[in-house]
């Protein structure tokens, strides 16, 4: 990984904010920051796309790439793929595609652009996303059940992040290991404009249940993640970041006590950023430095986990 960068909108929307524009119920005050820790987040304007996110992360980055990968929850329309459109706004004219698993897109996306790279198939790669999820938070909600059915919404930001991929002797990635809880799926969905509800506007605003979410993870386990440490005889120690996929500081403390992370080695990018989908991580490794070695531990609703070691 060569170049990371990314993309915050200016308008910003505080907590205060949030529970002020709900409409129908009037949640509890403060209930938001308490709960989540999240004083900001960023809100796209009405005019931006995923793809305007995306490129305005991109934009600054090399353009000999041979390959684009669009890698992010949100998207422009179902058709054609968002990587199309990415590309012509760039004016580049490579192969592209989109690759889309939640919150672990973007890490997704950097599991395959490597792996292309490996095979020789690619030399180098673009891997890119918008989130727009600010698109599908409820504002109007009748009862306090369906407040808390779309609270997770209410923790999301808009953001976009770009991340160049290159073959090199020295550096990259030295370990990667996905897994996936797939009968959890229906845990926190965005139901809206597949097959099973292709119109209806009721089914347009992101719904979760972060009780329910938070003990599927807790069920599958740190396994995955202490696996890597053993398998590469590290420690968390010898990492100079450790990025971790921020959804609210409570879940973000109780992970980083049961892997024991070092907490002078996290970025903590919720309070003033909020929840950025799969844009999380590049925006935690923003700062990082040639030379350091960076963790990446995903977690996305389906639900999915992910990590990647790697200089950068």
């Amino acid at each position: 990984m060569t170049d990371i960068s990314t993309y915050l909108p200016e308008d910003v929307l505080t907590s205060e904010e949030v529970e002020r524009r709900v409409e129908g119920y009037r949640p509890p005050r403060g209930i938001v920051e308490r709960m989540t820790g999240i004083r900001r987040r960023h809100v796209a304007r009405a005019d931006q796309q995923a793809s305007d996110l995306a490129v305005a992360a991109a934009r600054g980055m090399r353009k000999d790439v041979d390959l684009l990968i669009f890698a992010s929850a949100s998207q422009d329309m179902v058709e054609p793929a968002t990587a199309h459109i990415v590309a012509a706004k760039l004016g580049l004219s490579c192969p592209v595609f989109d690759v889309k698993n939640a919150c672990n897109s973007l890490l997704n996306g950097i599991q395959v652009a490597e792996a292309l790279i490996v095979s020789g198939q690619y030399r180098r790669v673009l891997v890119c996303g918008g989130e727009t999820p600010s698109r599908a938070i409820r504002w109007r909600v009748r009862d306090r059940a369906q407040f808390v059915d779309s609270f997770a919404g209410y923790t999301l930001s808009d953001a976009g992040a770009a991340v160049l991929i290159e073959a090199d002797p020295r550096t990259g990635i030295f370990y990667r290991e996905f897994s996936a809880e797939s009968t959890a799926w229906a845990i926190g969905t965005l139901p809206g404009g597949g097959s099973q509800h292709p119109r209806d506007p009721e089914y347009s605003y992101f719904r979760g249940d972060g009780r329910r979410l938070k003990e599927a993870f807790e069920l599958v386990g740190p396994d995955l993640f202490l696996r890597a440490l053993k398998r590469t005889g590290l420690t968390w120690d010898d990492f100079d970041v450790i990025a971790v996929h921020q959804v609210a500081v409570p879940y973000l403390k109780v992970l980083a006590s049961a892997l024991d992370l070092p907490e002078e080695r996290l970025v903590l990018t919720l309070p003033e950023h909020g929840n950025c989908a799969s844009a999380s991580l590049p925006l935690q490794l923003a700062g990082a430095s040639r030379g350091d070695r960076v963790a990446m531990l995903g977690l996305g609703g389906g639900i999915s986990l992910g990590i990647v070691l790697a200089d950068l």
